[in-house]
């Protein structure tokens, strides 16, 4: 996988969230960066631009923490556990409950974040709007459009899937703090503003020239251009089609996900892991991969079943998945009633290590699922093997069929996506599966959503 990251300057704009979210707090102000009001009245090209690269910063603050996206919706899809003898909660909300909205770090986690980013994506947007074009032309301002509008798409996405059915999740927040918070909207209206948002900005990028007026980090190599960025789009088109396609039981959009397929950058013979990743570093400023933790005394560990579960190649070892992402540790016994687990994560090789946001592999397994979902047994048997083997190294199947087919997708989305953003929880309640999810302790619960955060809740009345 990539890693490495450039360090870029982070967007200090500071603006205040539907979400009632303070700024994070600065030793002393950025006398480099413009207010509120002049960048969006009147911002200068370096403002514009840096409010750009910014949002990449943004959008992946939650993901590698130790209590961030990947870490906690693995804990509750039961592909990890954190061991952290300091904090219960690990166990006590994310695996018992229930998961309480007043608590930041757990049930309340993972919303003010991309809240904050989508806000300064709309600072970035009205600022675009505002700004003479002697500094910044119509072709870049198009480019920037485009690029803003994704990662927005993106920030609404890791909310709705960690929110669900609990959404009242805001979506019309480009509004002036003083009107109040923005109208909640349900699961499907923020579905279709992500959807939209990915749209508009496909229109966007096809009018933004040869090349964005900003850098972007290592993580996108290969897509650093409106051309090849919306290659990055279409896959999140996708992705998102074929979750609408399966939560409100929307055939339509399993043949939209096939068309946004066609757009990506699905390549059937290429490599699995070419993609977009968020990237880390040891920079000054920057921030590392929490999820890189070795050694027999590591906080963060795979469940059990991750082994159980594997399937075995022709030479009786398991899956090359297990075998390339999984290590065997001195076992570790946490919490009352014991949990213990043997097992680690060697996924991420470094606190450098890049996490991916879609790759090539899930791109496949998703025209899969669209096929699937539209009766084509055959073509989706095809790409469900090609992953197997390829990935797996495990031999062909050739009794798929329309009895047995999802279990195979769905074994092959979880060793395949296994701890790169909760994939497995997401994947088993859109299917209506959580129960299947195993249960360590008689007291032990599968959470179906996050609550939404209690300051949020109070905010509304």
């Amino acid at each position: 996988m990539k890693n490495n990251m450039r360090s870029f300057p982070a967007l200090v704009l500071c603006p205040l969230l539907i979400a009632l979210a303070s700024c994070d707090s600065l030793s002393a102000p950025d006398f480099n960066n413009p207010g509120l009001e002049e960048f969006e009245g009147a911002p200068n090209r370096t403002g514009i631009l840096n409010a750009a690269t910014g949002l990449l910063i943004g959008t992946r603050t939650d993901i590698a923490l130790t209590n961030g996206y990947v870490s906690v919706l693995g804990i509750i899809g039961r592909e990890s556990y954190n061991m952290d003898g300091a904090d219960p909660r690990f166990v006590s909300q994310l695996l018992v409950g229930p998961l309480t909205p007043n608590a930041p770090a757990f049930g309340g986690n993972l919303w003010e974040n991309p809240y904050r980013n989508i806000r300064n994506a709309n600072v970035l947007l009205n600022g675009v709007d505002a700004i003479d074009e002697v500094l910044v032309d119509a072709t870049e301002k198009e480019a920037i459009r485009g690029f803003a509008k994704t990662i927005q798409a993106l920030d609404f996405l890791n909310i709705v899937n960690t929110r669900d059915t609990n959404c009242g999740c805001p979506v019309d927040v480009n509004q002036p703090f003083e009107d109040g918070p923005a109208p909640n909207a349900d699961r499907r209206a923020v579905f279709d503003r992500i959807e939209a948002l990915l749209d508009e900005a496909k229109g966007h990028l096809q009018a933004g020239g040869g090349e964005f007026p900003f850098p972007l980090s290592s993580g996108f190599t290969g897509f650093d251009t409106p051309t090849t960025f919306l290659q990055f789009n279409r896959a999140l088109k996708a992705r998102v089609d074929v979750y609408m396609a399966t939560i409100f039981a929307d055939a339509a959009k399993f043949s939209d996900a096939l068309q946004a397929l066609s757009e990506s950058f699905l390549i059937e013979g290429g490599p699995l892991d070419a993609g977009v990743y968020h990237t880390f570093s040891t920079g000054s400023g920057d921030i590392t991969n929490e999820l890189f933790d070795p050694g027999d005394s590591r906080n963060l560990g795979a469940h059990p079943s991750i082994e159980a579960d594997a399937q075995l190649k022709g030479d009786a070892t398991p899956d090359d998945r297990f075998l390339n992402k999984i290590e065997r540790i001195t076992p570790r016994t946490f919490s009352s009633p014991p949990i213990t687990t043997d097992l680690g994560f060697s996924l991420y090789s470094s606190n450098t290590a890049a996490v991916p946001i879609i790759r090539n592999e899930e791109l496949i397994l998703l025209r899969a699922e669209a096929n699937m979902g539209l009766g084509d047994v055959s073509g989706a048997a095809d790409d469900i093997n090609l992953i197997r083997t390829t990935s797996g190294g495990l031999d062909e199947r050739s009794d798929l069929d329309a009895g047995n087919i999802l279990d195979e997708l769905l074994y092959n989305r979880r060793y395949s996506l296994l701890w790169e953003g909760g994939h497995r929880w997401i994947d088993a309640r859109r299917y209506g599966r959580l129960g299947d999810l195993p249960l360590d302790q008689p007291n032990h619960t599968v959470h179906p959503a996050f609550p939404i955060p209690i300051d949020e809740t109070n905010a509304r009345g």
